[in-house]
């Protein structure tokens, strides 16, 4: 090989190694700027908010999608069976709940199941109906595009045999819902599920991928008689790390605005901190408000807080803890759960 050739392949290497330093710096550069436009978390609104107009019939379950875009300028709904309970196999219902949502616009999150049973009854024949009694909702979560099922994992005994019967039910459930790829989710919701440390180790038991929690804000009474509860933020804290939905749960405001039960800068930098970038749900259950205004406060919350704390966790500051977000997300170039 001559001088003159070693030298044109010398700078044809150079020059392509310059070419992928510039693109790869371009792809890096065009990820970074897409995953500044990207908020730290989208708001949806969960039907729960309007339980009273519909279960008066003010409102009718097929409108919901397109109330909550029209009304609140929310893009993604979080359904409760309880409001189409009938329906669960009825295709041409779902089909025109689907249509409803694309029409408006409005993207199919999850449906909230209740009333089919306890996942962990210490009776085997009534935990099995339960577990079948949810397989319905797994398909018609499936049908209306939603990711996740949300349930309950009511149970009896002591501490450690109810986390046994929830998993074994939750396990069963979660195997089954794997067919359909579809989460099956536990909120605190009462009883020891609104113990962080029991739901917790109910999810380490499980040990499936698809099987998580939906972390409440509000949900940590254990026992309405006494008054025992836990602590809310201990909580969402112990649930964090599962979580594949997030509900956030307001009742009542104050002058500036903000929940008078929870401190939402406080609750909102757990979540962040755990790396939950998905959707979290308004849920309303106030009184002094009517649901309409109760939700637009609720909203106007979140967006305050979204606000305050986007700085904090900016990506382009990696010399403190922002820089383990902006990691993660370069590390698994994804952006949402």
């Amino acid at each position: 090989m001559t001088q003159s050739s070693s030298r044109r392949d010398f700078l044809k290497q150079t020059t392509a190694f310059s070419a992928g330093l510039a693109f790869s710096s371009w792809a890096d550069s065009a990820f970074a700027t897409a995953a500044l436009n990207q908020s730290l978390f989208e708001i949806s609104l969960a039907q729960w908010s309007l339980h009273r107009a519909l279960r008066s019939g003010k409102m009718n379950n097929l409108d919901f999608a397109k109330v909550t875009k029209e009304e609140f300028g929310i893009s993604a709904v979080e359904y409760v069976n309880q409001f189409f309970k009938d329906k669960a196999k009825d295709a041409k219902y779902l089909a025109e709940m689907n249509q409803r949502a694309s029409d408006a616009g409005v993207k199919n999150l999850l449906i909230m199941i209740d009333g089919e049973g306890a996942l962990g009854d210490p009776d085997a024949k009534k935990r099995t109906q339960a577990i079948q009694n949810h397989h319905q909702w797994v398909k018609a979560a499936k049908t209306l595009g939603c990711h996740s099922i949300r349930v309950n994992a009511r149970s009896n005994g002591s501490f450690e045999e109810q986390q046994k019967l929830a998993a074994d039910g939750l396990r069963c459930l979660t195997e089954f819902a794997t067919q359909y790829d579809i989460n099956v989710l536990v909120e605190n919701h009462g009883g020891l599920s609104s113990n962080g440390a029991w739901l917790a180790g109910v999810m380490k038991m499980v040990n499936l991928p698809n099987c998580g929690t939906l972390p409440d804000f509000g949900n940590f009474v254990i026992n309405r008689k006494t008054g025992e509860e836990y602590d809310r933020y201990k909580g969402v804290k112990e649930l964090m790390p599962y979580a594949k939905a997030v509900s956030a749960k307001t009742h009542d405001f104050d002058k500036e605005g903000n929940e008078t039960k929870t401190d939402y800068v406080k609750m909102m930098k757990i979540v962040l901190d755990a790396g939950y970038r998905g959707y979290v749900g308004i849920e309303y259950e106030g009184g002094k408000l009517g649901e309409h205004a109760g939700i637009k406060a609720s909203k106007k919350l979140l967006v305050k807080v979204r606000e305050e704390l986007t700085p904090e966790y900016e990506i382009c500051c990696p010399s403190n803890q922002r820089g383990r977000h902006i990691g993660r997300l370069f590390r698994n170039r994804r952006f949402r759960r």
